[in-house]
């Protein structure tokens, strides 16, 4: 209808009708009088957009309000359908429209659902009513996710001038040949913030926007339900919602909206800043690694006295296999156990044998304690500590054919536990061809040609060019993050996170050996 084409810009924004006693404000915009009165009540700006108000008397916009007058008596008049000239007194839900009695009838609106209009006046008004105890549970949601944004940037900036005093104490305490990279550093994480805080305030703007839009849908609502004449509340509905059921204005958004939550951390700079920078300019600072002190319960691995270093049995002195039968002896077994040498006389049998220990200390076995029937006796070999060991020597078949025995893993942990905090330490693995370094559950692997981390539920393949000699490991308790670095140059080889890891944790070792073991995995103390 004519009068549609212009209604709207002679609508107050306040209250979404024609103006009554229109007034315009000096910024341009024009508000019905009692509206705009409420408003300026309780702040002295523009509610549209912000320009401060003077307090005197507006004066009324008599053009505006000629306009209004005009447009509401052209509403009077479109009570009639403009087709057929029939009054409206039905209300098209299909279309969401008012219909005369020739309109149902006609093609446009074949096959329509059609109520009359005070039903659908009804109908709608309990629609818009539980849309409305619904919009204010909205309002209500989006202003708390509005609030917890503005703590997480409040915080945000708090944990980055935090992270920032840290850093300048730290830098302190160098020469001035490392202020460029104290420089570096605070950029990076200058960076951070911006960029956190960019995402933060991008999603603050959606949720102020998306509760701007509910409370100004909130106003059109309040405006419609006082209306008390049935085709005019459907009229005024449908104008301002096109064809859109209340049950599309009111489906909830909230759930669309979520908090952004960027976690603020410079990683090992964080806490170990002095340390890192030292690995990279050693003459500079005093290291701050965790001196971690080992503990065994394995009988085939020994502790060093002072608790850094970790010796490993050879697999193959745990698992030396031979039969004897008649006096004759399996040569074949013997010289497949992995000494290097045999010492037999006459027929193959062997007077004595001795085999290096990992500290110089000679092992004797007596050969003769093997029985004729194929089963043999323990046979006891002297550790660095003078200890004796026994071993088991296998289970031998009918035919003098020994069984392989499978390589058995040994499990070292630190006697040191961490249960908050960020904690650093390194490893030197030197050339060993096996070894597993993290905590329980969670660690980095080497193979002798390959390397990856395993966890649980995981096992993931690394690849890298170089093979480290020293291996870094920073863990982060709070975040349950590990972190490995080739200590060497400080090149983070991989980072895991596991959100079952439980407190305390320990470091955690596993190594393994087929030959003597000369070169001990040990723990770097600086």
């Amino acid at each position: 209808m004519a009068s549609a084409l212009y209604s709207q810009d002679l609508t107050c924004p306040i209250c979404w009708t024609i103006f009554t006693d229109p007034v315009t404000l000096t910024c341009g915009h024009s508000f019905c009088r009692e509206c705009i009165t409420d408003v300026l009540s309780s702040q002295h700006r523009c509610p549209q957009c912000g320009t401060a108000v003077p307090t005197e008397r507006l004066p009324t916009s008599h053009i505006l309000k000629s306009l209004a007058e005009k447009a509401k008596e052209a509403e009077k008049v479109a009570e009639l359908c403009l087709e057929h000239e029939e009054k409206l007194k039905l209300f098209c839900v299909t279309d969401q429209q008012l219909a005369c009695i020739i309109c149902r009838d006609g093609d446009t609106h074949e096959g329509h659902k059609f109520k009359p209009i005070k039903e659908a006046a009804a109908s709608l008004r309990q629609e818009l009513e539980k849309g409305m105890q619904n919009l204010c549970g909205d309002i209500l949601f989006k202003q708390g996710l509005a609030n917890t944004q503005r703590d997480e940037i409040t915080k945000n900036k708090e944990k980055s001038q935090q992270l920032m005093t840290q850093i300048f104490r730290q830098f302190e305490e160098m020469h001035q040949f490392l202020r460029k990279r104290e420089d570096e550093i605070k950029n990076e994480l200058k960076h951070k913030e911006e960029d956190a805080a960019e995402k933060m305030r991008e999603r603050l703007n959606a949720i102020e926007t998306a509760l701007s839009e509910s409370r100004q849908l909130e106003g059109k609502l309040t405006s419609v339900l006082k209306i008390e004449d049935s085709a005019r509340l459907l009229k005024s509905w449908t104008e301002c919602n096109s064809r859109m059921s209340p049950e599309h204005v009111f489906r909830p958004k909230a759930n669309d909206l979520q908090v952004v939550n960027t976690s603020l951390s410079l990683g090992p700079y964080e806490s170990h800043l002095q340390f890192f920078i030292w690995k990279e300019m050693l003459q500079v600072i005093q290291p701050r690694a965790e001196l971690l002190s080992l503990k065994s319960n394995s009988t085939d691995i020994t502790v060093s006295d002072d608790g850094r270093s970790l010796f490993c049995t050879p697999e193959s002195n745990q698992a030396s296999l031979f039969y004897s039968s008649d006096d004759d002896y399996d040569t074949e077994s013997y010289q497949n156990t992995g000494y290097g040498r045999s010492i037999l006389t006459g027929p193959g049998k062997p007077q004595s044998f001795g085999a290096s220990a990992q500290l110089g200390q000679n092992r004797a076995y007596d050969w003769h304690a093997l029985r004729k029937s194929g089963k043999p006796k323990s046979f006891g070999a002297t550790t660095r500590s003078g200890q004796n060991r026994a071993f088991d020597q296998g289970t031998f078949t009918g035919s003098g054919q020994t069984q392989a025995s499978s390589s058995t893993k040994k499990h070292v942990f630190s006697v040191n536990e961490f249960s908050s905090g960020q904690h650093y330490w390194e490893i030197e693995v030197g050339h060993r061809d096996y070894w597993e370094l993290g905590i329980k559950d969670n660690f980095l692997k080497y193979d002798g040609k390959k390397y990856a981390t395993c966890r649980p539920d995981k096992t993931t393949e690394l690849e890298f060019g170089d093979r480290p000699r020293k291996i870094g490991i920073y863990l982060n308790c709070a975040s349950k993050k590990l972190s490995f670095y080739d200590a060497d140059n400080m090149t983070r080889i991989h980072a895991m996170s596991s959100p079952l890891m439980s407190m305390p944790l320990s470091a955690y070792f596993n190594i393994r050996v087929r030959a003597p073991d000369p070169n001990p995995l040990t723990v770097c103390w600086y």
